[in-house]
């Protein structure tokens, strides 16, 4: 899990990294790139707009102007105000706003009305046009009317153009406007490239705004990237957090949120439901190994007083003694077998109910000193036997908390490990002693200590030391393993310690006064 949690910044470094070098899309760069063509398309469509209709919406304004300045001067040579301070007022104002020359004469050629110095310029031009028009009545014309002309018209001593408006006004004089087309051109011109300016600034505005406004966008659906990632790895303990305005993004982090502690509860459930199918098929292995292993031990423990008995029994059965001391014999020889083949089952039958947990404590108050000295009467014939010196310092009543019968199960092995390897002195003491709302007995002998290859086997099932060189229980094997289940099962401890002059075995109750 260390290692997946270390993999996870570098997994993203090199993500960020590949985005970096183009290896890897990124919707910031996306974003960006879609932006800046965006408003590149805007300008040029911009650019195309000025430069194809720019210059005709210009004449089209112009034309309106020149019509709106014929109008005004017809209305005012109807009414006799061509002279007018009000009406020359009107007149600049709209000459200025359209760039516009106006010149008005009788039919006798006098110039009433000339918003220029040089009039007979402007009435040669006039002249002009009228001629052109008679010869050409098509050339150039824009509009025409019952009282006016509309048409374009080239000068020809500057050799520009112009857009000129002449006619005759309702009281018979001659009018003629004009203006110069080039103007128009010079503003569309000058208009195309402050836009082409403007444009390179627009982009480079719009690449930078762009680059800080996606990142703001693009930074949470990165963090709900970078979280997603984490969750494919199983680490559930990064979290999207929502910003003070919330948006759809906002709802799909808090809606990962609520998908990863889902997922990290149903991943804990099936770890834990995994967990328990093993321990389950652990356990059951386990059963099946002590099963075989049971079976096997109690075979081969067996198979030698079943072999003592049939032979002793068969002989009996042969009548090959005359001897009654001898029969006598063969018949102690087949009942001390079958007594310890009935102990044999009897403890394995109390350990494989202790270690599979089918049998239940019970837990009692009673006086240990008190049943240890009921116990000691029977072990006497044994001590004698063996020229044992038992001594117990009956002081009192001990309590404490157990199961009686199995505790005295614990002390009876105990006692019969000692009488069976007492040497020397062949003293057995047995003493309790009480400790930290515990009460300790121990069941010492004198005697050769335990060798240290054998004390970590001391306790397993059907163990058996060399004799001659070590301190292993003899006989069935099943004695102090019967002892360690109990123990385990109390939640007690238990032990053995090699002393000076021999070796001591304890065990540890509650104390029943606590």
């Amino acid at each position: 899990m260390k290692n997946d949690k270390k993999a996870r910044p570098d997994e993203m470094k090199q993500d960020r990294k590949a985005r970096r070098t183009g290896k890897l899309s990124s919707l910031h760069m996306e974003f960006t790139r879609e932006l800046l063509f965006l408003l590149a398309a805007i300008l040029v469509i911009l650019w195309l707009a000025n430069s194809f209709f720019l210059e005709r919406l210009y004449l089209r304004d112009k034309e309106k102007a020149m019509k709106t300045a014929f109008d005004m001067v017809n209305l005012a040579a109807v009414e006799d105000e061509l002279e007018e301070e009000d009406f020359l007022r009107e007149l600049e104002k709209t000459r200025a706003n359209g760039n516009l020359s106006v010149m008005v004469f009788g039919s006798d050629g006098r110039v009433i009305l000339s918003t220029l110095k040089d009039s007979a310029a402007l009435y040669t031009e006039f002249l002009y046009t009228v001629l052109r028009l008679d010869n050409d009545p098509s050339s150039g014309v824009i509009e025409s009317t019952e009282n006016y002309v509309l048409q374009e018209q080239e000068d020809r001593r500057l050799g520009e153009e112009y857009l000129v408006l002449w006619g005759t006004l309702d009281d018979g004089s001659l009018v003629l406007i004009r203006s110069a087309v080039e103007d128009i051109r010079s503003s569309v011109a000058i208009a195309n490239r402050f836009l082409a300016f403007t444009a390179m600034l627009a982009v480079l505005l719009g690449v930078l705004m762009g680059w800080f406004m996606t990142k703001r966008i693009t930074r949470p659906i990165e963090e709900l990237r970078d979280l997603s990632l984490r969750m494919t790895q199983l680490d559930f303990g990064a979290k999207y957090r929502s910003r003070r305005k919330k948006n759809e993004v906002d709802e799909l982090g808090e809606c990962m949120n609520a998908m990863s502690e889902t997922l990290e509860k149903t991943i804990l459930e099936l770890k834990q439901a995994n967990d328990d199918l093993q321990q389950d098929i652990r356990q059951r292995e386990e059963n099946e190994r002590r099963q075989k292993e049971f079976i096997a031990n109690v075979s081969h423990e067996l198979k030698t007083p079943i072999a003592l008995i049939q032979g002793y029994a068969e002989g009996l059965q042969e009548d090959v003694l005359d001897d009654p001391a001898d029969r006598a014999f063969y018949c102690d020889v087949i009942r001390d077998e079958a007594v310890k083949m009935n102990h044999l089952v009897l403890s394995m039958i109390s350990l494989d109910q202790i270690e599979s947990g089918s049998g239940d404590l019970s837990y009692e108050r009673f006086d240990l000193s008190d049943v240890i000295g009921n116990m000691l009467p029977s072990f006497r014939i044994l001590f004698e036997q063996n020229g044992i010196d038992c001594r117990f310092a009956q002081e009192g009543p001990v309590y404490v908390h157990a199961d009686e019968y199995l505790i005295e199960q614990v002390i009876s092995n105990y006692i019969s490990n000692a009488i069976h390897y007492a040497k020397g002195e062949k003293r057995i003491e047995i003493r309790l002693e009480k400790r930290d709302g515990r009460v300790r007995t121990h069941v010492f002998n004198t005697g050769d200590p335990i060798a240290e290859e054998v004390l970590p086997h001391l306790w397993d099932k059907f163990y058996k030391g060399d004799k001659a060189h070590t301190r292993a229980y003899g006989g069935s094997g099943i004695g102090l393993s019967l002892v360690k289940a109990v123990m385990e099962e109390h939640h007690q401890k238990y032990g053995v310690e090699n002393l000076a002059n021999g070796v001591d075995f304890w065990f540890e109750l509650e104390d029943g006064f606590v």
